[in-house]
């Protein structure tokens, strides 16, 4: 069974994202998701609404491709998170160029701890390259339309979040 990890903060889960994950199972057998606890980055949503979020993206991708998708917390380095899940494939999207110079020291750097995981990189559709979970955090915040950007749900809960920071 070929397993992918495809890791994120989805902070919200953008229709980037959804892209991502349906171009991805193709790829794999079992696709797990791993959201990402970042303490750093500060989190519009907890964890718990991030997981749910994207648990509910996913559902209608898998049924549509028969693929296993599988939604999953972690904290700890995304080498480690790999071995756990059993997966031997990193799946990462790219947007632009600027994504690939980060990547590319990232994979480095999991090379040196498990060369056994290789990593897969999906550009994003071309529709689909400008979104970024910051910028339509940003967009919502101040009010503008985020429909172009993300899913109806996804919209709900973002004008839902920033309606009670009022």
């Amino acid at each position: 069974m070929r397993i992918g990890l495809y890791p994120g903060t989805f902070d919200p889960v953008t229709l980037g994202h959804v892209d991502i994950i349906g171009r991805a199972m193709a790829l794999v057998d079992r696709l797990v998701i791993g959201v990402a606890i970042n303490r750093d980055k500060g989190p519009l949503f907890s964890l718990e609404e991030r997981v749910a979020m994207v648990g509910a993206e996913c559902a209608a991708i898998a049924a549509k491709t028969g693929g296993e998708i599988i939604v999953h917390p972690f904290e700890n380095l995304l080498i480690d998170c790999a071995r756990d899940v059993g997966a031997t494939i990193i799946v990462r999207g790219l947007r632009a160029v600027a994504d690939f110079e980060y990547e590319f020291q990232m994979v480095g750097m999991n090379r040196a701890l498990d060369a056994s995981i290789e990593t897969v990189f999906l550009m994003a559709d071309v529709k689909r390259q400008a979104i970024a979970s910051k910028l339509v955090k940003e967009i919502a915040r101040l009010g503008g339309d985020v429909s172009h950007f993300v899913t109806p749900p996804v919209a709900a809960a973002l004008r839902s979040r920033y309606a009670g920071m009022a």
